[in-house]
C-alpha cells in the first residue's frame, strides 16, 4: 500500500517512519500532484491553523477532501482530526497537537476572526465535535494507556500533546477507544481519527490495523 503522509507541517516525519516500519510505502505529499497513485493518506498532528492555511497555499485542499469524501481511507491525528472535524470548538489561541519535542506547538493559531474564516472552509469531513486543547496546554500533556477496541495485545500507551477533546460524535461514527469517559480514537468508515499521537508511541499496531483495515 502507497501511503501518502501530508508533509505541510507537524508530525509527518514520525508518521512516514511508522508506515515505513510496517511495510507501506510512504510518501511525503506537499503538491497535488504527489497524491497520484496515493492509496490511502495520514494527516498528521500540528498546528492545525497553519495546516488549514497551508492546505490553500498548496492547492491540496478540494484533491484532498475529493479522494477523502470519496473513500479514500485516512488516519488523522490530533490537529489532522481538528482539520477533517465536523464542527470546532475552544481557545483558537493556544495552537493545537505537535511533535513531542513540541517544536510545531510554539506557532500559536491565528487569531479568533482568522480562524473563524478558516473554520468556514474546513474540510469538515468527520462527523464529530472537537474542542481544541480540551485537556489543557502544553504543561497539561500526559500519556495514557487506552484499551482499543479490536486491538490485540493489550493497552495502547497514547501520547497526549495539547489535544483537543472530542464532545460529540455522529451516528455513522465508532468510539474505538475512550479516555476519562470521552472518545480519544474513532472511525467513520475508512477514516480513522485520534486526539493523541500512535506515531510517537513507538508501538506500529494501530497503523498496522489502519492499512489492514
Amino acid at each position: 500500500m502507497k501511503v501518502g503522509i501530508l508533509a505541510l507541517q507537524g508530525a509527518f516525519r514520525e508518521h512516514a517512519e511508522a508506515f515505513d516500519a510496517i511495510g507501506a510505502d510512504a510518501v511525503l505529499v506537499r503538491t497535488p500532484e504527489q497524491l497520484a497513485g496515493v492509496d490511502a493518506l495520514a494527516i498528521p498532528g500540528g498546528e492545525s491553523t497553519t495546516i488549514d492555511k497551508l492546505l490553500d497555499s498548496s492547492g491540496l485542499r478540494e484533491p484532498v477532501a475529493t479522494l477523502v469524501r470519496d473513500g479514500m481511507p485516512a488516519l488523522a491525528t490530533c490537529a489532522g482530526l481538528i482539520v477533517l472535524a465536523r464542527e470546532v470548538t475552544g481557545d483558537a489561541l493556544a495552537g493545537t497537537g505537535g511533535s513531542r519535542s513540541g517544536t510545531p506547538d510554539l506557532v500559536t493559531e491565528a487569531s479568533g476572526a482568522a480562524s473563524a474564516a478558516s473554520a468556514t472552509r474546513r474540510l469538515a469531513l468527520l462527523d464529530v465535535t472537537v474542542r481544541r486543547n480540551g485537556y489543557g496546554r502544553q504543561v497539561d500533556s500526559f500519556e495514557a494507556a487506552l484499551a482499543v477496541k479490536g486491538l490485540p495485545g493489550g493497552p495502547f500507551e497514547g501520547v497526549f500533546i495539547r489535544a483537543p477533546v472530542i464532545e460529540t460524535v455522529g451516528a455513522e461514527v465508532e468510539t474505538l477507544a475512550e479516555h476519562d469517559g470521552k472518545p480519544v480514537l474513532v472511525r467513520q468508515g475508512a477514516i480513522w481519527a485520534a486526539t493523541f499521537h500512535p506515531e510517537l508511541s513507538g508501538d506500529l499496531r494501530i497503523h498496522q490495523r489502519f492499512v489492514e483495515s
